[in-house]
C-alpha cells in the first residue's frame, strides 16, 4: 500500500469558535483533539494557540507550551508542526494607510519564531510571501522571510513552505537556493483562499512541476473542497491534510471534530489504496528532529 502523511489542523486563527463548538480553543482542548486525531490516524498535528478567555488568536508561547506539553505526556505518537505564521494580517487605515486599523495583527520575524524557537517541535509551517486573504492582507515581505528561514534552520526544524499562490513556489525555491532550507524541501499548497490560488486539478499538477526534483508536497483545500484535495492531491502523490482550521463540516450542514475529519479522509486515501504514515515512518522519511529534543 502507498503511504502519505496526513496531517490535523487543529484550529487555525480564525473567527470559527462561534460556528462550530467543536474547535479546540484551550491547550486542553487541543491536546485533547490532537490526541483523537493521532487515534483515527492522522501522522501530524498543525498547532495553533487561542486566547482561553476569548477564543481569538493568542502569540503567547505559554499556551503552545502546555498543549505540546499533554500531547506528548499522552500514549498516542503524533509529530508536531507549529505556525510561524503569527502576527501577519494587515488592514490598512484609510485615513492614514501607513497605519494598521482596527483587526490588524502584526509580529516582527523573531516574535513569529518564538515558539518554533523555544518549544522546538518536528515541523513548522513557513507561509513563502504576502497575499489578499478575503478583504485582509497577509504581511510576510521576502527579508522578513529569509530572516525567519534562517531562524528555523538554526533551530533545527523542518519547515513546511506554505504557499498561497505561484510565486510563493518561486520565492521558496530562492531560499533553497539561498541555502536557507535544510535538506528535501517539503511543499504545501494552499488552495482556494481568497484571493490566493483556485483549487482545481489543473492548479495542484502545475504547482507540482513547478517545484524542484527532490522536494515532497502537501494540498489542502478549504470548506467544501477539503475533501476533493484529499482525493486530488493522493492520487497525484501529495500528502494531506484535513481539519477545522480549513473546514468545520463533515457533509452539508454537519458540524465536524477534528477525528471525524481524519476518519474521512483516513476513508477517502483507503478507497485509493493508500493509507496515512505513521509518525514514525515520516520522521524517518522526510528526516525530522527527534521529539526528544523539543519541549
Amino acid at each position: 500500500m502507498k503511504k502519505v502523511m496526513l496531517t490535523a489542523a487543529l484550529t487555525g486563527a480564525g473567527d470559527t469558535t462561534a460556528k462550530n463548538k467543536c474547535v479546540p480553543v484551550t491547550p486542553q482542548e487541543i491536546a485533547e483533539s490532537a490526541i483523537k486525531c493521532a487515534r483515527a490516524g492522522a501522522t501530524v498535528a498543525h498547532i495553533h494557540a487561542r486566547d482561553p478567555e476569548t477564543g481569538g488568536i493568542s502569540h503567547d508561547v505559554e499556551f503552545f507550551k502546555e498543549a505540546i506539553r499533554l500531547i506528548r505526556a499522552a500514549d498516542e505518537d503524533i509529530i508536531i508542526n507549529i505556525t510561524s505564521g503569527g502576527g501577519g494580517d494587515f488592514i490598512p487605515n484609510l485615513e492614514d494607510p501607513y497605519l494598521a486599523a482596527e483587526g490588524s495583527d502584526i509580529q516582527t520575524p523573531e516574535e513569529r519564531h518564538e515558539p518554533i524557537g523555544s518549544l522546538l517541535p518536528e515541523m513548522c509551517t513557513l507561509d513563502c510571501g504576502s497575499v489578499n486573504m478575503g478583504d485582509t492582507v497577509y504581511l510576510s515581505p521576502t527579508d522578513w522571510l529569509r530572516k525567519q528561514a534562517q531562524l528555523v534552520k538554526e533551530a533545527g526544524v523542518k519547515p513546511e513552505l506554505e504557499c498561497f499562490d505561484s510565486g510563493h513556489i518561486s520565492f521558496a525555491k530562492q531560499l533553497i537556493s539561498e541555502g536557507l532550507i535544510d535538506g528535501e524541501p517539503m511543499f504545501q499548497f494552499c488552495l482556494g483562499i481568497p484571493w490566493g490560488a483556485e483549487n482545481d486539478p489543473e492548479t495542484i499538477e502545475y504547482f507540482k512541476t513547478r517545484i524542484p526534483e527532490h522536494a515532497h508536497w502537501s494540498a489542502f483545500g478549504i470548506g467544501r473542497m477539503q475533501f476533493p484535495t484529499v482525493e486530488e492531491a493522493a492520487k497525484r502523490g501529495g500528502n494531506v491534510r484535513v481539519g477545522l482550521e480549513d473546514n468545520l463540516y463533515l457533509a452539508k450542514g454537519v458540524k465536524a471534530t477534528n477525528e471525524q475529519l481524519v476518519e474521512k479522509a483516513v476513508e477517502i486515501l483507503n478507497g485509493l489504496d493508500i493509507e496515512p504514515m505513521t509518525p514514525a515512518e515520516a520522521r524517518k522519511k522526510y528526516q525530522l528532529r527527534d521529539p526528544q529534543g523539543g519541549a
